[in-house]
């Protein structure tokens, strides 16, 4: 079972980056890894798309991070990374991230993302 560890979460003031990392714990065949993504969630909200990249480097972001935040993947390490500057109180949110594969969803645990004001 392949398990996705992250990193890079913190506590941050507004304006501010975090640099997020995920990696998964064995390698995952580049044919068979569809997408890399990053999700966040606050309290008693869903949780929340924020950025993913497939395998041909194509992103799509959720539009209150566009040009704010940048997803970028080492395909070949399975490492998928979220910049995130100019950071707002409202980006405060455990953030997650997810692959998945053409069989398979793999999410990680999670990381906490605090933007104080």
């Amino acid at each position: 079972q392949v398990q996705l560890v992250e990193s890079g979460g913190g506590l941050v003031q507004a304006g501010g980056s975090l640099r997020l990392s995920c990696a998964a714990s064995r390698r995952i065949n580049i044919d068979r890894l569809y997408t890399m993504g990053w999700y966040r969630q606050v309290p008693g909200q869903p949780r929340e798309l924020v950025a993913q990249i497939n395998r041909a480097d194509t992103t799509d972001y959720t539009d209150s991070v566009k040009d704010r935040f940048t997803i970028s993947a080492d395909n070949a390490k399975n490492i998928v990374y979220l910049q995130m500057d100019s950071l707002k109180p409202e980006d405060t949110a455990i953030y997650s991230c997810k692959f998945s594969t053409t069989m398979d969803t793999f999410w990680g645990q999670g990381t906490q993302g605090t933007v104080s004001s």
